[in-house]
């Protein structure tokens, strides 16, 4: 009997689940991670509260010592374990080469969730145990953040929907830094959504359709796209499995119909308002002129192992006023990967998860392994409009789900199986890659 059948016949069997010191790990774990995320993000909203930072490091140290407890270093399947170190490896050589061995470096490093050193450490998570039936967790964190989203925009509306007149660049920040840490991850829950109850279900619809609208105003085309990819993507896995998939069609065409009409009636009302700023920025070319100086400062050298991770290009005129003439970033992130760590870090990237895709859509049972394979390629498409490679439960998913399209037993076990480890009973089983 082969390894992956033996491994079902311990899974398929009447063992329970979950164990429960794994589990209230997680729940330690899962409980750091929304304090940093959520305390990351609030202090991005103007006024800034240095309180806020003091938070974030009580969630950072809690996640730390949690974690300790969960990593597993161990990785069966030879090709990912291979690329893995490579990739790990790599990251340590670009950390290596920007980090300063001083107190307000290191401090503002691990305060800072996007651009700091704590997008390096996010491929750990592929050490964390792998039972789906642990997703349920997952899904629990997605929801209390989306709640935390809501109230946020409820807190800061005047800065979500000030004018036109009023914006500034922190106006529009605020907006980024609150979808992106908080909001987005609900796109999961959509794309998983046979797993998923009709009210998180809705309140997912409801998360992306607040951050859809907010993104329009604020005029986040980058937002609108990952919004609208993962309704798109909901919408045609929802046509594949239903059963009147004629009837269904049929009714979303009007729905559409209804919606564009209704949105050309409320844009001609309110571009002036509410969508003065979209209006303005609809055509607006804001990528060549920073990719032309990326291009223009970046030596064969540095496109080959990049400039580190505090690299820098130089881009005077662009952001005056806020940044030096100096840029530390760049919005297109597959170039923001090739700054810092050079083609060799892109590389190494795509050679993990491009397979990961093919295996969780392509040799799978489960529709579970089938969203985790989705996920993964939708996080590559918004390699190019946005940076998405952050500490952020969006970019914690991609590894998630690595562990999961790698993860044979994972792709084999039947549909049936895996609903009912999504479900209330509890189990014990962990599972390798």
């Amino acid at each position: 009997m082969s390894r992956v059948e033996l491994s079902q016949k311990y899974i398929l069997s009447d063992e329970p689940f979950v164990d429960s010191k794994v589990s209230s790990a997680f729940n330690i774990f899962w409980l750091g991670f929304i304090i940093y995320s959520s305390a990351y993000s609030i202090f991005r909203a103007p006024p800034y509260n240095i309180f806020w930072n003091k938070v974030q490091l009580v969630g950072l140290v809690i996640m730390v010592l949690s974690s300790l407890f969960l990593v597993r270093l161990r990785i069966e399947n030879t090709y990912l374990r291979i690329l893995y170190v490579l990739y790990f490896a790599w990251l340590s050589f670009v950390v290596a080469r920007g980090i300063q061995f001083n107190y307000q470096f290191l401090s503002l490093s691990l305060y800072e969730a996007w651009f700091g050193i704590m997008p390096y450490f996010v491929p750990v998570v592929l050490f964390l145990p792998r039972n789906p039936a642990y997703l349920k967790k997952v899904f629990s964190v997605i929801v209390i953040l989306g709640v935390i989203y809501l109230g946020c925009c409820l807190l800061y509306r005047d800065v979500l929907l000030a004018g036109y007149e009023e914006d500034t660049v922190r106006n529009q920040y605020t907006m980024e830094y609150f979808a992106r840490n908080l909001s987005i991850p609900a796109g999961f829950l959509l794309i998983s959504y046979p797993y998923q109850s009709r009210v998180r279900k809705i309140f997912a619809l409801v998360i992306i359709g607040v951050t859809l609208l907010l993104a329009l105003i604020r005029a986040r085309r980058a937002l609108v796209f990952m919004e609208l990819s993962y309704l798109i993507s909901f919408y045609f896995i929802y046509l594949s499995r239903s059963k009147a998939r004629a009837q269904t069609i049929f009714f979303s065409f009007i729905f559409i119909g209804v919606l564009i009409f209704g949105g050309i009636k409320l844009y001609d009302k309110y571009k002036g308002t509410a969508f003065e700023f979209i209006t303005e920025r609809a055509d607006e070319d804001t990528r060549t002129g920073v990719e032309d100086c990326l291009y223009a400062d970046m030596t064969t050298r540095d496109w080959i192992i990049g400039k580190g991770m505090t690299g820098e290009y130089y881009c005077p005129g662009i952001d005056d006023g806020f940044f030096t003439e100096f840029r530390d970033m760049i919005e297109t992130d597959y170039l923001n990967i090739i700054l810092k760590g050079g083609i060799v870090s892109l590389a190494l990237l795509l050679l993990i998860l491009i397979p990961a895709v093919v295996k969780g859509i392509f040799y799978s049972k489960n529709f579970i392994s089938k969203a985790a394979g989705l996920w993964i390629l939708l996080w590559l498409m918004d390699l190019y409009p946005i940076v998405v490679t952050t500490f952020s439960l969006h970019y914690i998913l991609v590894w998630i789900c690595v562990g999961i399209c790698y993860s044979r037993e994972i792709r084999n076990l039947p549909e049936e199986k895996i609903v009912e480890m999504l479900s209330l009973r509890k189990a014990k089983t962990t599972f390798s890659i």
